[in-house]
């Protein structure tokens, strides 16, 4: 995706100035920054439960690795 420079925002500030208008150009601005807002509220708690969850089952891996590194041990002796 190309970058956007400021003549190429500046041209979609023109061009929504335009369209909209000057009354309703605030109202838009608003509900988009609400609308953002709410998207990385979302996100952040969704993140938030897989870093929980990959940690709940993380643990029981480790246990795992500990029981069978004496098993391995074990046969190594009896070699």
């Amino acid at each position: 995706m190309p970058n956007l420079g400021f003549p190429e925002i500046l041209l979609i500030l023109v061009i929504a100035l335009l369209v909209f208008g000057p009354k309703k150009l605030p109202e838009l601005g608003k509900s988009l920054g609400q609308g953002v807002r709410s998207f990385r509220q979302g996100t952040q708690g969704l993140k938030d439960e897989l870093d929980a969850s990959f940690k709940d089952t993380a643990a029981p891996n480790a246990t795992t690795v500990v029981t069978a590194a004496p098993a391995a041990e074990a046969s190594e002796t009896r070699a």
